[in-house]
């Protein structure tokens, strides 16, 4: 059918609704459509025009899909006004995005009516408003109503609207959980009557001073509902125009764990739920405050778990971390409300006791916790013995602040561990001197080895039946600018726990082995070099790939070179000393026991693992002419060692009555000043010169 043909048929056809076509064209501010069965448009007004920018004659004769819908909704509108037609159901008015002729969008209030023609024939009619005006004129005339309808509605939210005498004239929630009861609960009544006692007083405060200031506020508060409790923010806003005021209280509970969350975590250690290291001095500082106000004494009590590193290494961090949770729910207990437990980290407590009068007043509180954990721990079918170093400072005595006494009982801490652990000890001047000398020492050491500050001496071992030397023990030795002469006891646990210790060692190895070569060269003969090897450089992977790359390069035996360890090696890496043990004997390089006859296991370790020279303690050796117990061990050592197949060397022999009497029990290698004190490579090989011409050989 053509354009022409279908406006001749509408002149005829749908002349009964040009009265009504008359009443909408009138109406401009409105758009009006009307369309045929086949959604065709019949009918156009000037709003229209307006509001999708087609003009009548472009719009007459198109379908509705075609002018106006956009592509997501052709089908749903094409199906909803095919069911109207055959089955009565209405479209329903909506809000609705349609389309304009450029093709923006176009957001109208759409609503539809029928009519029946003369002849039988159905015309839909389209009413679109524009919501872009009428979104804002509702705004301005239906405050309350449309408003609240429609924002609060998305809201769980308690709105009260209140007078300026604090009565409830209006109510809207659409939560219905136990707080937010029926309108009816409300209206009417005085806000402070819906609060406890409690609560209302501080609202009725904050609501006087609101509608006083005329500003906006807010609190929170908790309300027990049920068998829980339930946390709520009130917010109170003045509303100038109507002289009123809006309450709207919202529920936080979930908001409120999230914080208590957050600040548990900021301020709590994770693993045992005690203060951590920052809620612990953020709580001391408050205990000093305190302490100055009222004259009284602060103890702050430093705990260190003995050997806790071992628990881990061979046990694993699992059982590590059930036993911090027990002796934590130990520590606890111990004291109950009388002090503070925190966990610094690792195997590290603090105990905080306050109101003390003197210093003495701390020490039942201290036999307490130790004797708390003392008693075994029973975790996953193990017993376990566990003890703890206890150091204490005192407020105002030993520091006046929090820094200062948590530095002064970590000091006493650790003279309570070279007490021989499982003890306490107050912290004292003399300690806070041999610190600064830690730091110092530490301070000095670093760069060191470049500053060509360390030098190794060796000391002879005398085969005394053959009157030759058979080796000798490396021995590490420094020389600092600013601090002198610094003994290897002094600088080597430092060197330990710094980790300084690998360089250094790696230094001595080294050095060890260009004297062998030099040895060698100089007397045409093999010697036996000693290194000591602590239990840090032991845990180092890249040892052993350094000894058999400095033995290859010195074209060296490796059964030239015995590495020396203590049971501390042994006692320190349960978890990989066999590994370690296995690739020493790879390389066919010798293992020595040293201090033997020290520790409580070591005639264990000797049938446990494969060593092949024991080192007798000097402190046995130099009490062999005066006390039966030492001789009776010495010669219990020699024996055992040679029914093992173990060479045996006595060290600190320093008399001839020492050198003859552990001839006389079967030994034939020692070492010690009465041959000769630890020397230079150089003065070394002139002391082998001197030594092989002398036959008397005397200490040098």
């Amino acid at each position: 059918m053509t354009s022409d043909t279908f406006n001749n048929e509408l002149k005829h056809r749908f002349v009964l609704n040009d009265s009504l076509h008359q009443l909408f064209d009138a109406v401009d501010a409105i758009s009006v459509q009307g369309y045929d069965e086949q959604r065709r448009v019949i009918y156009w007004n000037q709003g229209s025009e307006r509001l999708y920018g087609y003009s009548k004659e472009e719009a007459e004769g198109r379908k509705l899909e075609d002018l106006i819908i956009p592509d997501v909704l052709r089908d749903s509108v094409i199906q909803g006004h095919k069911a109207w037609l055959k089955t009565g159901k209405e479209i329903p008015a909506s809000e609705i995005t349609l389309r304009h002729k450029n093709g923006q969008h176009v957001f109208v209030f759409s609503s539809h009516v029928m009519f029946v023609n003369q002849y039988g024939t159905k015309q839909m009619y389209c009413i679109d408003i524009d919501l872009k005006d009428l979104r804002q004129a509702q705004a301005q005339i239906t405050f309350k109503e449309h408003m609240l309808e429609s924002i609060f509605d998305a809201i769980p939210d308690l709105f009260l609207l209140v007078d300026l005498e604090g009565l409830v004239i209006d109510y809207y929630s659409n939560n219905t959980g136990d707080y937010f009861a029926d309108s009816t609960q409300f209206k009417g009544q005085n806000i402070t009557d819906l609060f406890s006692e409690d609560q209302n007083h501080h609202i009725g405060i904050k609501l006087e001073r609101v509608i006083k200031q005329k500003t906006n506020t807010r609190i929170e508060y908790e309300h027990r509902l049920s068998d829980k409790t339930r946390y709520f923010e009130a917010r109170l806003s003045y509303i100038d125009d109507y002289d009123q005021v809006m309450i709207i209280i919202r529920d936080i509970t979930e908001q409120h764990q999230a914080a208590e969350l957050i600040r548990h975590q900021a301020y709590y250690d994770n693993l045992t739920s005690l203060p951590n290291r920052f809620l612990s001095l953020e709580r001391l500082s408050q205990s000093l405050t305190q302490s100055q106000k009222h004259n009284e004494k602060t103890a702050v009590l430093f705990l260190d778990l003995d050997d806790f590193k071992k628990i881990n290494d061979s046990l694993g961090h699992e059982i590590g971390d059930k036993l911090l949770i027990k002796c934590a729910k130990r520590l606890q207990n111990a004291i109950k409300n009388e002090a503070t437990v925190g966990r610094l980290g690792g195997d590290e407590f603090i105990v905080l006791i306050n109101g003390l009068v003197n210093r003495n007043d701390v020490v039942s509180i201290i036999q307490t916790l130790l004797e708390a954990l003392r008693r075994p721990f029973n975790l996953d079918d193990k017993e376990l013995i566990m003890t703890v170093s206890i150091g204490v400072a005192i407020y105002p005595d030993d520091g006046d602040s929090a820094s200062d006494l948590l530095r002064n009982a970590d000091i006493a801490m650790y003279q309570a561990k070279a007490l021989g652990r499982n003890t306490y000890s107050f912290f004292t001047q003399e300690m806070n001197v041999i610190m600064q000398r830690r730091l110092v020492l530490e301070a000095q050491m670093h760069g060191a080895l470049e500053r060509h500050e360390f030098e190794v001496y060796f000391q002879p071992q005398i085969d005394i039946k053959n009157k030759k030397i058979i080796g000798a023990e490396a021995l590490i030795r420094w020389h600092n600018a600013s601090l002198g002469h610094v003994m290897p006891d002094e600088f080597i646990p430092v060197a330990e726990q710094t980790g300084l210790i690998v360089p250094i060692g790696e230094f001595v190895i080294k050095q060890a082995m260009h004297f062998l070569s030099d040895w060698e060269k100089n007397q045409n003969s093999k010697l036996s070099m000693a290194v000591n090897i602590s239990p840090r450089q032991f845990r180092d992977e890249g040892l052993f790939t350094f000894i058999r790359d400095q033995l290859r390069e010195m074209s060296l035996s490796p059964e030239q070179l015995e590495l020396e360890i203590t049971e501390g090696v042994l006692m320190n890496g349960q978890g990989y000393i066999k590994n370690a043990l296995n690739k020493i004997k790879q390389l066919g390089i010798k293992l020595g026991m040293d201090d033997f006859g020290t520790g409580y296991s070591s005639l264990g370790y000797l049938r446990k693992f494969s060593f092949d020279v024991l080192k007798v303690d000097r402190s046995f050796v130099q009490g062999i002419t005066t006390n039966r117990a030492d001789y009776d061990l010495v010669k219990a050592t020699i024996a055992m060692a040679r029914s093992l197949g173990l060479s045996v060397v006595a060290e600190g022999v320093e008399t001839k009555e020492q050198l003859i009497m552990i001839q006389g029990l079967g030994c034939q290698v020692v070492q010690g000043f009465y041959y000769s004190k630890p020397l230079t490579a150089k003065n070394l090989l002139e002391y082998s010169k001197l030594f092989d011409n002398t036959e008397n050989q005397s200490s040098v």
